[in-house]
């Protein structure tokens, strides 16, 4: 990897990611934010741009490690550290996951409860970690996951991510193998530990705990959680600027309309520069005078605001009903 001023250049692999997050999103009705915001927001710090770069910390500054954390008191390492990455295919395929997940995760519940979990799920996966570190420590005198192991990456909190959606489903797959829900995380994370050796054991552990936590947690809280109602309180100020100018400049939108009979509304009014005509329900162009169907006049109908009187068994130009089916049928076999 070749860096320059700015950052890391790009061997190829984040176009494709952005093309893919963006089909993506393309076919969805609704567009999580959240999950966007984090790829988008992991994609930023590893690329570095010019005006982010002065105030971004270094990857030196974010490594995730208990020793330095426990001593200094760093929190900078324990927050940050998820949202770096060490290289562009270490980061892809972490944001190719938090796509796949976030989708589902963000549009099965709110945009606010998803960021309220993410954020639990990350403090908690990262507490975990550190707890599991200095325990091992402590109890087993086992000092390299305290002093000498460095981590950054989002992964910790894909696992937890997982471990939630697997509890909406029975079964699940682990690289195309069917795996009870329940066995999922912990299969993948056999699986990655033995197919990407370097990758970080007790975070990912930590990860799949926090899930777990959470899940329990969050099934014995009734309504929505203190942190969610915080975040819909700041999303509500942040979009009263929006709400202020759709109320001061209404957008109205443009109506479409057609001819042909149509039901459900109050006969004889006219929709968007057409008339109805109240012998035979046929919507007329407002430019015509007479109807196109049976040849009623308009005035007959009604006035030429659109607002029709009421239909008499005795109007002027009353057809018999086989007449008018006749003319339906050379309206429409034109």
């Amino acid at each position: 990897m070749v860096r320059t001023r700015n950052g890391p250049r790009s061997n190829g692999m984040l176009p494709l990611l952005a093309l893919h997050a963006a089909s993506e999103y393309y076919r969805l009705d609704r567009k999580p934010p959240v999950t966007a915001g984090l790829i988008a927001a992991n994609s930023l710090i590893y690329l570095r741009p010019a005006f982010l770069d002065p105030i971004l910390p270094s990857l030196q500054e974010v490594w995730f490690n208990p020793h330095l954390i426990l001593k200094h008191g760093d929190l900078k390492r324990f927050f940050l550290s998820p949202f770096y990455h060490v290289g562009e295919s270490h980061l892809v395929y972490n944001m190719l996951s938090l796509l796949w997940k976030g989708i589902q995760l963000e549009n099965s519940m709110d945009s606010a409860e998803f960021a309220s979990m993410v954020a639990v799920l990350l403090g908690m996966s990262q507490g975990i970690s550190l707890l599991i570190s200095k325990s091992l420590l402590a109890f087993f005198d086992y000092e390299w996951a305290y002093y000498t192991e460095y981590s950054v990456g989002f992964s910790g909190v894909l696992f937890a991510m997982k471990v939630v959606l697997n509890s909406q489903t029975e079964n699940s797959y682990v690289y195309g193998i069917p795996i009870p829900s329940r066995y999922a995380a912990w299969a993948e994370l056999a699986l990655v530990q033995f197919l990407v050796p370097g990758v970080s054991f007790i975070g990912h552990l930590g990860g799949i705990l926090a899930g777990l936590i959470y899940i329990q947690l969050r099934g014995s809280y009734n309504g929505s959680d203190p942190l969610t109602v915080i975040i819909r309180g700041l999303t509500g100020v942040l979009k009263w600027p929006v709400r202020f100018l759709r109320r001061m400049f209404p957008f109205r939108r443009r109506q479409i309309s057609g001819r042909g009979p149509i039901g459900g509304g109050q006969r004889g009014i006219s929709v968007s520069g057409f008339w109805r005509c109240h012998a035979c329900t046929y919507e007329n162009s407002a430019w015509l005078d007479v109807c196109e169907m049976c040849s009623t006049n308009r005035r007959a109908t009604g006035s030429a605001n659109g607002m029709a009187s009421p239909p008499s068994a005795h109007y002027s130009g009353d057809l018999p009903l086989e007449e008018l089916r006749r003319r339906r049928m050379e309206r429409f076999g034109r």
